[in-house]
């Protein structure tokens, strides 16, 4: 996806819009392709640690080859303990939508904040934090091979 694209998007993103149809559903094991469409949020679950919640937009493979694309919309409380430090064979890209994050990339802090982009590429060591004292909500793309 190139900048133009991705601005294109932006907006939607903002405002609440999903990208996968929803008909969509994974069978099995297997991903779904993903296909052209709208695409709306689950509702929001918990997430693997206290004060983490999330919305699951989609998960698939895109049609142009082995490349699985997942997005979702997270929201980490104040004071919450930030997930651990991982790494992955994908790329993944935040867009924090509301409040103050500060995202570490082998061992780099940077601080976000609404209408920031921040990337990590594919193997760097990474986390994000909520670093304020409101909750921090965020948009996570992640696009690479299958895990």
């Amino acid at each position: 996806m190139d900048r133009r694209e991705f601005a294109a998007l932006l907006p939607a993103l903002l405002a609440g819009s999903a990208l996968v149809p929803e008909s969509v559903e994974a069978q099995g094991s297997s991903l779904p392709v993903i296909e052209s469409g709208v695409y709306k949020p689950t509702p929001a679950k918990p997430g693997s640690m206290a004060g983490h919640s999330s919305s699951r937009y989609l998960t698939g493979m895109l049609k142009a080859g082995n490349i699985r694309l997942e997005m979702h919309e997270s929201t980490i409380d104040p004071r919450a303990e930030h997930e651990a430090v991982g790494t992955h064979l994908h790329s993944e890209i935040w867009l924090v939508r509301e409040g103050t994050a500060e995202l570490t990339t082998n061992g780099v802090a940077r601080t976000m904040v609404a209408g920031d982009v921040g990337i990590c590429c594919a193997g760097d060591k990474h986390f994000i934090a909520n670093t304020s004292d409101k909750p921090v909500t965020y948009f996570v793309v992640t696009v690479g091979p299958p895990e």
